[in-house]
C-alpha cells in the first residue's frame, strides 16, 4: 500500500455487532489523546523560550491566528468518537500546550462549552514551556488525585540535565469505576533515533515505575498509558521496557495491551516525515480492561481519527496530516499528528 493511500485510510468501526447479540444495552464512552501542535498563547513569557513558537514568530494577525487555532482544535475534539457515542470524549489527554490558559480558551469555545470540561494541568520544566494535560467531562469523570512526575534525562555530551515534559498521573472515577490515566510526551528524536533512544527508554522506565506502584496497591488497577511517545509500538521503550503485547490473548497478569501495534503493522500512522508514517501517538491499557465482565467499563475498540479534512490535499506534503504551521506561518490547518482514541463499554442497568 503506497504512502498516499495509507494517508487516506479511514478506520470504520462496526459498533455493537457482537455485544448486542444477547440484546444487552451498553453505555459507551470515548477516551482519546491529541497532540495539539504548538498551542501557544500570544503573550511572550520571559522565562521560557516561547518566543520560538510559531505563533510568536508571526509579524501580523497573531490574535486572529490564535483564535482560529483554538477553533480548529475544538472542531476536531468535538468530533472524536461522536458518530458512535453521540458525545465528545469523556476524557482527553493533550500535549504541546503552553499553559492552563490556552486550555481554558479551548474548553470555553462554543463547540465544547456545554460539555463542561475540567482541566488537570501542571507546569512542566520543559525549556520551550510545553506541557501535557488532561481534559474531562465533569458529569462523567471525577478526579480523586493527580500528580506530576519529573523525567530526569541528561545530555550525552556534557552530562547536564535536560529540561523536558513531566508525566501526568490522574486517578479518578469514570462514573463509578476507578481508573488511572498516565499522560505522556516523551523526548523527541532530535539528533537521530539511535542517539536519542536512551531518553525515551528513560521515559518508559518512569512509566513502568508509576505503573508498578499502582499495581502494587491494586493488582487489578485499570490503567491507561497515553501520549505522543515519539516511538513506534515496536521500539524497545515499549517492547522491552513496558513489555507491551499486541495480541489480547497473550496479555498476562499485570501486563499491557497495545492495540496500536496492529495498526502500525498494517502500515498506518499518526504523523509523517519524509514520506514515512510513524505511529507515535498511542493508548496502552492494563489487562483488567480486557476482561469480559461488562458490569464495569472494559475496552471495546480503538482507532486513529484521520478524517479527510485533517489530511493535506496538495503540494509537497500531500497525504500528510494537515498541520497548523508551516514556514510561512499559520496556514489554517490542524495538527501534524492525528488523534487516537478508544471506546469503553459497560452494561447499562436501564
Amino acid at each position: 500500500m503506497n504512502f498516499i493511500k495509507l494517508a487516506f485510510s479511514i478506520l470504520f468501526l462496526s459498533v455493537f455487532v457482537s455485544i448486542n447479540a444477547q440484546d444487552k444495552k451498553f453505555k459507551i464512552h470515548t477516551l482519546a489523546f491529541y497532540n495539539l501542535e504548538n498551542l501557544f498563547d500570544t503573550i511572550n513569557d520571559p522565562i521560557k523560550f516561547d518566543d520560538y513558537s510559531p505563533i510568536m514568530e508571526l509579524k501580523a494577525n497573531r490574535g486572529a491566528a490564535y483564535k482560529q487555532k483554538i477553533t480548529n482544535m475544538t472542531r476536531v475534539i468535538s468530533e472524536i468518537g461522536k458518530d458512535v457515542t453521540h458525545n465528545t470524549p469523556a476524557i482527553l489527554g493533550v500535549c504541546e500546550i503552553e499553559n492552563k490558559e490556552v486550555l481554558e480558551d479551548l474548553v470555553n469555545d462554543s463547540l465544547l462549552l456545554e460539555k463542561n470540561y475540567g482541566i488537570v494541568h501542571y507546569d512542566s520544566p520543559d525549556a520551550r514551556g510545553i506541557d501535557v494535560a488532561l481534559l474531562y467531562q465533569k458529569s462523567l469523570f471525577t478526579p480523586i488525585s493527580s500528580s506530576s512526575h519529573e523525567l530526569k534525562i541528561y545530555d550525552d555530551q556534557d552530562g547536564k540535565q535536560i529540561a523536558t515534559r513531566d508525566q501526568l498521573l490522574v486517578s479518578g472515577k469514570l462514573e463509578n469505576d476507578l481508573i488511572h490515566i498516565l499522560v505522556n510526551h516523551w523526548p523527541s528524536r532530535r539528533g537521530g533515533e539511535a542517539r536519542s533512544r536512551p531518553k525515551r527508554v528513560a521515559a518508559a522506565k518512569l512509566n513502568k515505575r508509576i505503573l508498578d506502584s499502582l499495581q502494587t496497591e491494586d493488582p487489578y488497577a485499570k490503567v491507561f498509558i497515553m501520549g505522543d511517545l515519539n516511538d513506534d509500538p515496536i521500539n524497545s521503550s515499549l517492547k522491552d521496557v513496558l513489555k507491551t503485547e499486541r495480541k489480547r490473548k497473550k496479555v498476562g497478569f499485570k501486563e499491557l495491551y497495545n492495540p496500536f501495534e496492529n495498526f502500525y503493522r498494517d502500515g498506518l500512522g499518526t504523523t509523517a516525515y519524509r514520506d514515512n508514517w510513524s505511529l507515535f501517538d498511542q493508548i496502552i491499557i492494563s489487562k483488567p480492561l480486557l476482561d469480559k465482565d461488562y458490569t464495569s467499563f472494559r475496552y471495546y475498540k480503538s482507532g486513529i481519527f484521520n478524517r479527510n479534512y485533517l489530511i493535506t490535499t496538495g503540494g509537497k506534503y500531500k497525504g500528510y496530516p494537515f498541520r497548523s504551521w508551516n514556514y510561512s506561518g499559520f496556514n489554517n490547518g490542524f495538527s501534524d499528528h492525528f488523534p487516537v482514541y478508544m471506546y469503553l463499554i459497560k452494561e447499562a442497568n436501564y
